[in-house]
């Protein structure tokens, strides 16, 4: 039986990454901070959970023990986080690491994190040029993130072992930190009749479902090798079409105000807010055998129940980022003046 080992094996995508390889026939380790968050269906699938805090001394080799088949690395955030994984490569037949679209800059610079918006030529291939990498600046900055990203790929690449690196867009699934459906989902919770969405509904930021992510690492384990690789949705819909999926799925009716440049700043914000939209190519992972789960509409059913059912958000749901989006009063007053 091949074994893998999920590093951040209790958040979004190695959860997806777990259930996935359970259920084709792999022993999985899942290792993880807080047993409490291991999901209880990954457990009774034969799941195993290691406690441990990879800046810990010895975290990672308890982890690894004997070795593995493969690694699945969703915690790589810096070149110092792949250099200590670096060491225990000899005994693991396959790295993925999670890396991030966050990475890429368009021709001026300007990446998706950056004050000035990108504006891609197209989809984005891997060949797109990336931000330098550097390990002086704190990860969970806006410049820093994307930077220490293409450091860690580096460090894995460069080492000569079998690493993939993923970059997925905009990754959905049930239990998301962060989903950006819940923009949508709380509005058809709160009744509301109206939905504005600015620049008419037409941005549009590829989703990435973490079910997706999950099958393209299985094939990358089974096609061990140094790449990069695009990780994302087959489909790339845009806020109309998604605030469209969200209130069909729930049942809900609104009328919808398509703003354009004219409407008062802040007004119909949402995540997909891109202009020129964000796209990935999946040709290279298509080339690689990879075939996705389902396209948008199929993968986000199971998240959208979940966001459904308000009583079982998680303790660490990001309400600070959505604030803004929910400003019902200006809603209100511009709806009353039109």
């Amino acid at each position: 039986m091949s074994h893998a080992v999920v590093l951040g094996g209790t958040g979004l995508i190695g959860r997806a990454a777990a259930r996935r390889l359970l259920a084709r026939g792999w022993e999985v380790t899942v290792a993880g901070r807080d047993s409490s968050r291991m999901p209880e269906d990954i457990a009774v699938a034969g799941g195993r959970f290691v406690a441990g805090d990879r800046g810990e001394p010895g975290s990672l080799a308890a982890a690894l023990g004997a070795g593995a088949d493969l690694v699945v690395d969703c915690l790589c955030f810096t070149a110092a986080h792949a250099r200590d994984l670096l060491p225990l490569l000899d005994d693991v037949g396959s790295t993925v690491m999670i890396s991030s679209k966050a990475v890429y800059v368009d021709a001026a610079g300007n990446h998706v994190n950056s004050a000035a918006a990108p504006a891609f030529d197209g989809p984005i291939h891997e060949s797109q040029p990336t931000m330098s990498p550097r390990e002086d600046i704190d990860y969970r900055t806006r410049d820093g993130y994307g930077a220490n990203k293409v450091a860690a790929e580096h460090a894995l690449l460069d080492s000569g072992y079998p690493v993939t690196v993923l970059r997925p867009s905009k990754v959905h699934g049930e239990g998301a930190a962060k989903p950006g459906e819940w923009v949508f989902v709380k509005r058809v919770a709160d009744r509301r009749e109206v939905l504005l969405l600015s620049r008419g509904g037409r941005g549009v930021d590829q989703p990435s479902a973490a079910e997706n992510i999950a099958a393209l690492i299985e094939t990358a384990a089974g096609n061990p090798g140094r790449r990069v690789l695009n990780a994302a949705d087959p489909d790339a819909p845009d806020a109309l079409g998604i605030s469209r999926i969200v209130a069909n799925h729930l049942g809900h009716r609104w009328e919808e105000v398509l703003l354009d440049d004219h409407a008062p700043a802040g007004l119909g914000r949402h995540p997909w807010d891109r202009l020129p939209g964000i796209r990935l190519d999946m040709s290279a992972a298509g080339r690689l055998g990879y075939l996705p789960v389902g396209d948008y509409v199929t993968t986000v059913t199971a998240e959208l129940d979940w966001l459904g059912s308000t009583d079982r958000l998680p303790a660490d749901f990001d309400h600070d980022y959505f604030a803004p989006m929910f400003d019902y009063a200006a809603e209100d007053a511009y709806l009353a003046e039109r």
